[in-house]
């Protein structure tokens, strides 16, 4: 396995993927590492980076609540809460982006589907309506639009 790029010591996809997988996974841990490297080594939070975490919030609510069945759901839903938390802070500085709150829509839609799907799951639907009141509370006053621009929304 190549040695990780110095300038980013925070957790990548390719470091994660390489590494044996001896320990049950801790979204949580991965998220809070993640952003304190970025606001260390970047001083800011890099919106990208932020919507791949978003992206990959379905698959670890499955692996936490797999590999962990005792704290997965807390290390899932810590890792989850962290990242809408940190839209809060940025919509508050007015730097949050569209294509991050897109992403955060898509994330609690997918995880409330999986949520829905596997055994076991229902407790996570608790967090989903927690995570999607937040978003919600950064949309425009219709409840539809962020800045005046369409927001992702499934189809049912």
């Amino acid at each position: 396995m190549s040695q990780p790029n110095q300038s980013q010591s925070f957790f990548s996809v390719p470091d994660f993927l390489g590494a044996a997988m001896t320990e049950p996974t801790n979204f949580g841990k991965i998220i809070v590492d993640a952003l304190a490297a970025m606001t260390k080594n970047e001083g800011a939070i890099d919106q990208r980076l932020l919507r791949m975490y978003l992206t990959m919030t379905p698959s670890y609510l499955v692996m936490d609540t797999s590999m962990n069945s005792e704290g997965g759901l807390a290390s899932w839903r810590t890792g989850f809460i962290r990242l809408v938390d940190i839209l809060t802070a940025l919509h508050k500085r007015g730097e949050l982006e569209l294509e991050t709150v897109n992403e955060a829509s898509r994330a609690c839609s997918e995880c409330w589907g999986i949520s829905g799907s596997w055994r076991g799951l229902d407790e996570c639907k608790e967090t989903i309506r927690e995570v999607a009141g937040k978003l919600k509370t950064l949309l425009d006053a219709n409840g539809r639009t962020f800045q005046g621009q369409q927001i992702y929304t499934p189809t049912m």
